[in-house]
């Protein structure tokens, strides 16, 4: 990686010796953008007169002046960076590392030395800073760590709902609010959706649980309006409840902003950002302008900065609310959210310039907004009464693989009819959205749980009752019966690509990536409880469909394809129609007769292995 000459003066030498000592750390400072891969631009903060941007592919943090809007510096940092936060004084920039051993790091901005690294929970995505405490958001096991900034110290964990993505602090420093991306529930409740956890600051005890609208899900980004009245969310609405018969106004999936009373700690209300005939599909990044006129939200789907008008939105709902404001479609506060005209008036889409918008900031006027699959950020002039935008360069970016592009183009809502969703839209990662939806590929009335895609083309057949026989034509299916679109071969090739190029996350329930000892004693329960005679091999499935006891009504008799177990820890709710909440309720509630595995003559502590070996999959 360096290069020099023999012949070096004391001053290059410590140079090297500095340079030697952060690549060992796993951090290296350069002047020249540095990564592995793509340039893969995500989260976005701001330093003085610089963007620190967090690279994901390239696994580095960029520094970009925003005079100049040049590259000033690169941080490699040997791992996914998550949302970073400066610290009050402005000296140091703290990094959550996103992997499954993960750590914070702490950086000095001025002199860029690594000054500590504390291990937190699995995934770190994001963060907030207070005072001298850290609260930093685990993904995957699904918990707040604490973390004390004076003694460098974990301090302890705090449990959340379902895969945690960001965190706000209320003004007062009280509440701590922790966006939940994903819904736990059975298929069967009435509401089924993500939630906000509230979180008492003083006690680091979950005070409450605030629901979004049902159907809520994939959850991006959370942030705070300036006079700390709200808390706005940006997430994927899924009307799941419908046969998805047409997308036409937003038929099966919609997209939201949700609106949190911070006052109150209650849901208030939910705005759409479709229009009537065009989809706003896969809302990511959102916060608020710095004067508090405006919110703005990344369309990450459509490729698109929403800019909304804070103030006159929140004018509209107190009209609602006070019962002056109605139309064709709103007779009370409830109907807000089915409403696509409510913002017609209110809110602009502005174009990017470049592919798969995600991190949002505004600093003086000027919106920048990073673009994951292009490499580049977009800056809009909210000053300019045109809305004209300009594309900033980071970097070359390689030929796009094939992997990559059908990468893109699962995440492409411009593939679709109207715009109304992309793939991720009803499987966020590729993984599941926890709904039940009641596809026509098997009938009408018999709603399925979301699968993950996840080694889906090694597992064949796809789908739950292995109605498709491989998973290259439920891609094709997919494109042509939930997209609504036909679309070229060599763009369902590309897909298929992405989906082969996954790999299983590691669970969260390993040490140091082994099973622990009560894991190890469960692998030989699993082969004696016969749970791998029809889950085996690598893949834990033999690819065959059985009759394992667990369909009821018009599904009694019906064959379901053995699924993989692999990444089982994360999949909830399980069975066909979501009806287990837990892995122990596959094993032991649904399966009274032991037809789907023999569990019911194990002891408790037996039980407990198993599941322990079930989830570390």
């Amino acid at each position: 990686m360096f290069r020099y000459s023999l012949l070096m003066s004391s001053k290059n030498r410590i140079i090297l010796n500095l340079a030697i000592i952060f690549l060992l750390s796993g951090l290296v400072l350069s002047h020249k953008p540095i990564r592995a891969n793509y340039i893969s631009p995500e989260y976005l903060t701001n330093y003085r007169n610089e963007l620190i941007i967090s690279d994901a592919s390239g696994e580095q943090i960029i520094f970009l002046n925003t005079k100049s809007k040049k590259l000033t510096r690169t941080i490699q940092v040997g791992g996914q960076p998550g949302r970073t936060s400066i610290s009050p004084n402005g000296k140091y920039l703290y990094i959550p590392i996103a992997k499954s051993e993960g750590k914070l790091v702490i950086v000095d901005l001025n002199k860029g030395e690594l000054l500590s690294e504390i291990k937190v929970g699995h995934t770190p995505v994001s963060l907030v800073v207070s005072d001298e405490i850290a609260y930093v958001v685990n993904k995957f096991s699904n918990d707040i760590s604490v973390v004390d900034l004076n003694t460098k110290e974990e301090l302890e964990r705090i449990p959340v709902i379902r895969e945690p993505v960001g965190a706000i602090l209320s003004t007062d420093g009280k509440y701590l609010l922790v966006a939940n991306s994903l819904p736990r529930m059975r298929g069967s409740e009435n509401q089924i959706a993500a939630s906000i956890s509230v979180i008492a600051t003083e006690t680091r005890q979950v005070e409450k649980e605030i629901l979004l609208p049902s159907g809520s899900n994939g959850v991006k980004d959370i942030c705070l309006s300036n006079d700390g009245k709200f808390a706005y969310i940006s997430h994927v609405q899924g009307r799941y409840q419908l046969i998805p018969t047409q997308l036409e106004r937003g038929w099966m999936n919609t997209s939201a902003l949700s609106i949190i009373s911070m006052e109150m700690r209650e849901y208030y209300h939910m705005v759409l950002l479709d229009d009537i005939d065009k989809g706003a599909a896969n809302p990511w990044g959102v916060t608020c302008s710095t004067d508090g006129e405006k919110i703005l939200v990344s369309l990450a789907g459509t490729h698109e900065l929403c800019i909304i008008d804070r103030l006159g939105m929140h004018e509209k709902l107190e009209s609602v609310e006070s019962g002056i404001f109605s139309n064709s479609v709103i007779n009370g506060p409830g109907d807000v959210k089915y409403d696509f005209s409510f913002l017609s008036d209110l809110k602009k889409r502005v174009s990017t310039k470049g592919t798969g918008p995600r991190g949002v900031l505004e600093i003086k006027g000027k919106v920048y907004i990073s673009e994951y699959f292009s490499g580049t950020l977009t800056s809009v002039d909210l000053n300019d009464r045109l809305l004209s935008a300009e594309s900033i360069s980071l970097g070359n970016q390689p030929e796009n693989t094939k992997e990559r592009k059908g990468e893109i183009l699962f995440h492409d809502a411009r593939l679709c009819f109207q715009m109304w969703q992309s793939c991720s839209s009803c499987h966020p990662d590729a993984r599941t959205d926890a709904l039940n939806w009641d596809l026509l590929n098997d009938g009408i009335g018999n709603p399925k749980n979301t699968k993950s895609l996840v080694l889906s083309h090694f597992t064949p057949p796809a789908m739950v009752t292995g109605i498709r026989p491989t998973a290259e034509s439920a891609v094709r299916s997919g494109l042509k019966y939930i997209l609504f679109a036909t679309r070229p071969e060599e763009e369902a090739d590309a897909i298929d690509a992405y989906l082969k190029s996954l790999k299983p996350v590691p669970s969260p329930y390993l040490i140091d990536g082994e099973l622990k000892q009560s894991a190890a004693r469960g692998e030989k329960l699993f082969i004696r409880a016969a749970c791998a005679n029809c889950h085996k091999g690598d893949y834990y499935t033999d690819m065959k469909k059985y009759n394992v006891g667990t369909g009821e009504g018009r599904e009694k008799n019906t064959l379901f394809d053995t699924p993989s177990l692999n990444e089982a820890w994360r999949n909830a709710p399980y069975l066909y129609d979501g009806r287990a909440l837990t892995l122990k309720e596959v094993i032991t509630t649904f399966n009274s007769n032991d037809t789907h595995g023999k569990t019911s003559q194990l002891t408790d502590q037996e039980m407990d292995d198993l599941l322990e070996y079930l989830r570390s999959l």
